[in-house]
Formats: structure tokens, C-alpha cells, sequence
């Protein structure tokens, strides 16, 4: 009965992962809504980046904005 218990609660904990695509952006450096617009080292892409709002300032001098 035990293992059947962590097996489910194994399940359950995979049902809320979230899943990222492997790409990275060629980026210089990001801003979050949280940190006050401190300029923070790069995530590889906006699934990766903190929640509440971030922008990713690519190396060609575009953006990418975070939801």
C-alpha cells in the first residue's frame, strides 16, 4: 500500500511540470518586473524566466518579451 501512495503522489507531481523547449536565444542580458528593472544574466528562453513579467535583451539589439 505504500508504494502505491508515493507512485501517486509521483504522478501528481509530474501532471503539474512544465515543460520547456531546449532552444536558447542569443541574449545579452534580462529585466524582471520583480527585481526593479535590475539588469540580470540571461535565461535561455522566456519558459525558463521567473514569472511577473520579464524581457530578454538579445545580442542583435531586439527583444523578446515574457508573458
Amino acid at each position: 500500500m505504500l508504494s502505491g501512495t508515493v507512485m501517486f503522489g509521483w504522478i501528481q507531481y509530474c501532471g503539474e511540470a512544465k515543460v520547456c523547449p531546449l532552444f536558447c536565444v542569443q541574449a545579452e542580458s534580462m529585466t524582471c518586473n520583480s527585481t526593479a528593472g535590475e539588469r540580470l544574466n540571461p535565461v535561455c528562453n522566456c519558459c525558463f524566466a521567473p514569472e511577473g513579467g520579464c524581457t530578454i535583451y538579445l545580442s542583435n539589439g531586439g527583444k523578446l518579451q515574457c508573458a
